[in-house]
């Protein structure tokens, strides 16, 4: 598999709305266009790393510093910490995290974006 990381951010046209590109040993790579603030969630059994393509990013946590990411750093929220991201501008991120991780956690919101509609567009295995 190939997948152009330019071109799938292409294809992005909803914010917060995680795209796979890649399956890795039981993890996901995925990819985001991030804008505005999220909502306050965590996962309980995963950690999940933020790293980020182009903009910036701030993760916010209720029990420490936030953190603030720029294009190239990378950040992992450990598993069961609480968290928030936000981004004052269009921000691209690629997530790195277990295939089962759900997207918001616990928390279902309208943008709540399940396993199945992260990778939709994938064609199945031997296609």
């Amino acid at each position: 598999m190939i997948a152009n990381i330019e071109t799938e951010f292409a294809k992005i046209t909803d914010y917060w709305s995680p795209r796979v590109v890649a399956d890795v040993n039981h993890q996901s790579v995925k990819l985001a266009k991030l804008k505005g603030e999220f909502v306050w969630h965590d996962h309980a059994h995963e950690d999940e790393l933020f790293f980020v393509v182009r903009g910036s990013l701030t993760i916010r946590y209720r029990d420490r510093p936030d953190v603030v990411l720029n294009a190239g750093d990378v950040h992992v929220v450990p598993k069961g910490i609480e968290h928030n991201p936000l981004a004052e501008d269009e921000c691209w991120v690629m997530l790195f995290e277990p295939s089962e991780t759900k997207h918001t956690g616990d928390v279902v919101v309208e943008g709540t974006r399940s396993a199945a509609e992260q990778r939709a567009h994938l064609k199945p295995a031997g296609a």
